[in-house]
């Protein structure tokens, strides 16, 4: 009878400690599930919890962790921007301020297009995914995406896109109603009688003549077609001082002119 007892005690100290690791089995399957959709995967620490770590193929945005890649809504680019400058070409190191930010970087994800407000025709995009691309100073909102520096932009905000390692004439084209212009710059003013005279910072202008070297598609109308361009590659043109946005290409200073910021041409 004694033996009877006791063997039944022991069977239910088993059943009791077999319950015990059911209930923490589900509970480490239940968090393994959580954090596998969130991203994360569960790890053994020194002490024996159960901490997160985050997976390798999972997005942050401002240094918190979200569900998926981030993609860009309407007409917005998201573009990694290219790292600062931080050598001139002499060889001598910028540090902090001095370094040159670049508004340079390469299309990670673009968004499907616009609709207009007032026609409902779409727009489509003017880059794609991989393409570079060079924008305005002060256009985008910059974030940090995957720990690295990025901007979002508008497509209208391009002023030049290319394919390849790096920006060269041959490879750059111009979106929309931009176009590419080589400018004059010119070291000193010539007077009537032939005397070269230095210019003073006060006459200091941005070039607003130049050459056009290329042409954008157009914009498009209301209706979605393409409005035509007035100029062609190998005018000359006067546009609106300080219209344009400077470009350099090949050491060689450029400037990307909207068509409706033109004056003339000869």
């Amino acid at each position: 009878m004694f033996l009877c007892m006791c063997y039944c005690q022991y069977i239910i100290i088993i059943i009791i400690i077999l319950i015990m690791i059911m209930k923490q089995v589900v509970v480490a399957l239940s968090i393994l599930s959580s954090c596998m959709v969130h991203g994360f995967v569960p790890a053994q620490t020194s002490w024996g919890k159960i901490r997160t770590t985050q997976l390798a193929g999972s997005s942050t945005l401002e240094g918190r962790p979200i569900d998926g890649a981030l993609e860009p809504m309407n007409n917005f680019i998201l573009v990694k921007v290219m790292p600062a400058q931080e050598e001139t070409e002499g060889g001598i190191l910028l540090a902090g301020k001095a370094k040159i930010e670049k508004t340079e970087g390469t299309v990670i994800a673009a968004g499907p297009g616009k609709t207009h407000q007032e026609s409902g025709i779409f727009f489509p995009m003017s880059v794609e995914e991989g393409e570079g691309v060079v924008y305005g100073r002060f256009d985008g909102t910059e974030l940090e995406y995957n720990g690295e520096k990025h901007t979002l932009i508008r497509d209208d905000d391009v002023l030049v896109k290319y394919r390849g390692d790096a920006l060269t004439l041959e490879c750059a084209d111009v979106c929309h109603n931009n176009i590419l212009v080589r400018v004059e710059t010119k070291e000193a003013a010539e007077s009537a009688g032939g005397i070269l005279l230095a210019q003073t910072s006060e006459s200091k202008t941005r070039p607003s003549t130049g050459t056009v070297v290329k042409v954008g598609p157009g914009r498009m109308a209301s209706n979605g077609e393409l409005m035509k361009m007035d100029v062609s590659p190998g005018d000359m043109i006067k546009f609106r001082d300080f219209a344009g946005n400077e470009v350099e290409i090949e050491k060689e200073d450029f400037s990307v002119v909207r068509m409706t910021d033109i004056l003339a041409k000869f």
